[in-house]
């Protein structure tokens, strides 16, 4: 369950500890790893994992490209926000599109029409494509629990396939990289956030997000509990009547199992005192992949995802 609470001293206090944690990860990688990368969608862990990229290695550009997996149903705001942070800080963007795989035979369309599974297999050649041997990701322990099981440096073996059982002992923030060729890294710095911590993080520093994050007006349908809205992933089946509604995301992913919530939450204020009395992450509320199985997540770490 997440809970938010306003930012006293003591939660700001707790900012400031995880700030610290988040630029050392940034910073220990850099030193310890030849090729990084950071996954980079747009959306507001991730926004915040550059913003606190940024930071770390301030003035100096960040060292690493950004590499977004574009399954293809993304919102259109989230990708004008990517590219638009890119060029305002003179990134390097490199773009994974699923559909390059489909079209060439490497992968097929799921009958269901999500395409969240299909990101693993380009997110994997593109890694070793561009030799990458350690990417960060935004992932947090409090989203769902095959992440809770996560260790801040992730060992993958030589086929991006995350074992459980192989993770090791990280105490008092030392951070083991040592891989074998062909191995890679995934790196965290985001694992002992909540979403308390990103609402008033972002709150803090004033990070700039996509416009779907707050409440606007957008033609919806419920499908699984969940409002969906129209895309190149298609519209309402049969029966499912439209209705336009004032909605904001908790989180954005492929729009095909990525669902809106009823609010009127249009300020960060106004987001965290809304979340405060959800009983649900914004990964369980919202996202509808992840209610494929009991071990959806957990299945798709140990094939290579995050």
């Amino acid at each position: 369950m997440t809970t938010l609470e306003p930012a006293t001293d003591a939660a700001q206090d707790n900012l400031a500890a995880l700030e610290s944690e988040a630029i050392h990860i940034f910073r220990e990688v850099a030193g310890e790893f030849d090729r990084p990368v950071i996954l980079f969608s747009g959306g507001k862990d991730s926004t915040l994992l550059l913003h606190l990229a940024i930071k770390a290695f301030w003035p100096a550009p960040v060292p690493f490209p950004l590499l977004h997996v574009d399954t293809g149903h993304n919102f259109d705001e989230v990708l004008e926000f990517r590219d638009r942070v890119v060029e305002k800080y003179g990134l390097r963007l490199v773009v994974a599109k699923v559909q390059d795989w489909i079209d060439d035979g490497r992968l097929e369309e799921r009958s269901d029409g999500i395409r969240n599974p299909l990101q693993t297999t380009p997110l994997l050649e593109t890694i070793a494509a561009n030799k990458y041997d350690a990417v960060f990701g935004g992932g947090r322990r409090d989203e769902e629990r095959a992440r809770a099981k996560e260790r801040i440096f992730s060992l993958r073996n030589a086929f991006g396939q995350w074992e459980p059982k192989r993770q090791r002992p990280e105490l008092w923030n030392l951070y083991n990289g040592r891989h074998r060729a062909g191995e890679q890294v995934r790196v965290f710095p985001l694992s002992n956030w909540t979403e308390a911590d990103v609402w008033n993080y972002i709150a803090r520093e004033d990070v700039d997000l996509p416009s779907i994050y707050y409440a606007h007006q957008r033609e919806v349908w419920k499908r699984d509990g969940m409002w969906l809205a129209e895309g190149p992933w298609g519209g309402p089946r049969p029966g499912e009547e439209i209705k336009e509604l004032t909605v904001r995301y908790r989180t954005v992913g492929d729009g095909s199992c990525t669902g809106a919530v009823e609010s009127t939450a249009s300020t960060v204020d106004e987001v965290i005192a809304e979340v405060s009395a959800s009983r649900l992450t914004e990964r369980g509320a919202t996202r509808a992949d992840d209610r494929l199985s009991e071990a959806a997540m957990e299945d798709r770490k140990r094939e290579g995802y995050f």
